[in-house]
């Protein structure tokens, strides 16, 4: 029987692994969107323009904020609209709001409670990030509704129950947290089951075109990569790391990486014919993918439990990662190389944190609520500004990329300015 994970409180708030979108201003139709959990990229990299060196000693500018719920989905910026979800009692609550006031633009809840099995001290979601495509706006809930709504006006276009008969997804006790992935008119998500691990429905009908082999789910969300030449969809499972055909679902190859919880949460990189893997207990993996008679050969190049990268979000520059390692207190930040395993540098004084590239600097948030501005290289690491952003713990971590950033904890959402003001030409006044 698995035992329980070593989780406080707060840490548990990061079992999705998010990120926020931090923007470019001023927010408008041309300012580049963040249509995903994980940015434009679905990598943590940010469309941003340069930021300000520092900040005031208060902190960057408030620029408004306002109630929102409880929850960890984190927030999407399209054509200055903001969409996330929260909880409101028994409801789940899809909003849409205006990136520039805070004011909402429509609303659509539901009734939806978490599995009766669900574990309550980590709270009642929603966990999975949203997923903007076209004129849809994907979600799915705690307790694994799939749910397509137009992101005009919130009308719900289909729905499908991820863990019902339909589907036979695997419950996964914290909640459902893998949030979807949009690809050439289809919406992937992992539902775990005995018969189907990974399944992806057609984006304007709902109806289920592939599905691959059973396998239980964990809280990782899928990525799509091009790896020693081709381009493959890789879904962290509970017990093992699946990559597929993302036009068909065929399996290329899976790699066993597996735990006592179940916890593959962080997302792995890859660059060039080479995978990074992280996860608490059985630590940090690289690998490297050789075609081989029409199929993969995967070679276990480096393995270390110094670097356990859990419910966090990390940056990759090349063949480098910079992410926060820890499963309890202590953590720290590092930096690591996929090719050698070779940790550059380890880097105390932070909590548990999730981290954004925007330009050539980092913006990291960890679950204190602590805001901060660094650069970081395989030569040392160096913060530029903090402050504290939040006034509770909260896992959602900073969002993508530029002077705007968008935040939320588990009362409310704020926008803070990050970037140097410019002046306004005499011309423009």
């Amino acid at each position: 029987m698995r035992g329980v994970a070593p989780q406080p409180p707060a840490a548990a708030a990061l079992l999705a692994a998010l990120a926020l979108p931090l923007l470019p201003a001023p927010v408008g139709a041309e300012t580049p969107a963040w249509p995903q959990w994980g940015g434009p990229g679905r990598d943590f990299v940010a469309p941003a323009e340069p930021l300000a060196e520092s900040w005031p000693e208060g902190g960057p500018e408030e620029l408004w904020s306002r109630p929102l719920g409880d929850g960890y989905s984190a927030i999407l910026f399209e054509a200055g609209r903001l969409y996330t979800m929260y909880r409101s009692g028994g409801d789940e609550v899809v909003v849409s709001l205006d990136a520039a006031t805070g004011e909402t633009l429509w609303e659509h809840r539901y009734e939806q409670a978490p599995h009766p099995r669900h574990l309550p001290q980590y709270g009642d979601g929603p966990r999975a990030t949203p997923l903007l495509a076209g004129d849809r706006l994907f979600t799915v809930g705690v307790a694994g509704r799939l749910l397509a709504l137009d992101k005009r006006d919130g009308t719900p276009l289909w729905s499908r129950e991820l863990w019902g008969e339909e589907v036979g997804g695997r419950m996964v006790g914290s909640g459902y947290s893998s949030s979807p992935l949009a690809h050439e008119g289809l919406v992937i998500v992992p539902v775990g089951g005995e018969e189907i691990g990974v399944a992806a429905f057609d984006q304007e009908e709902g109806t289920l075109v592939w599905a691959s082999r059973g396998s239980p789910n964990s809280y990782s969300s899928p990525a799509i990569r091009e790896i020693a030449g081709r381009r493959q969809l890789l879904s962290f499972m509970a017990e093992e790391l699946l990559a597929l055909d993302p036009d068909t679902g065929a399996e290329l190859w899976s790699f066993r990486h597996g735990n006592q919880w179940g916890h593959n949460i962080h997302m792995p990189a890859a660059v060039d014919d080479l995978l990074f893997l992280s996860s608490p207990q059985a630590g940090s993996r690289g690998l490297r993918l050789v075609p081989e008679g029409g199929g993969y050969r995967v070679e276990a190049l480096w393995s270390t439990r110094r670097v356990q990268l859990y419910h966090v979000s990390s940056v990759k520059e090349g063949e480098w990662i910079y992410g926060s390692t820890g499963v309890t207190a202590p953590a720290f930040l590092v930096a690591m190389n996929i090719r050698t395993g070779e940790i550059a540098w380890r880097e105390r004084g932070l909590a548990k944190a999730n981290c954004v590239a925007a330009g050539d600097r980092l913006v990291i948030l960890d679950e204190h609520g602590i805001l901060y501005l660094a650069t970081a290289s395989p030569e040392g690491f160096e913060i530029h500004a903090r402050a504290p952003l939040r006034d509770r713990p909260a896992g959602t971590g900073p969002p993508g990329g530029g002077p705007r950033l968008f935040a939320r904890d588990l009362e409310r959402i704020r926008a803070f300015e990050l970037g140097a003001r410019q002046p306004v030409p005499a011309s423009a006044r």
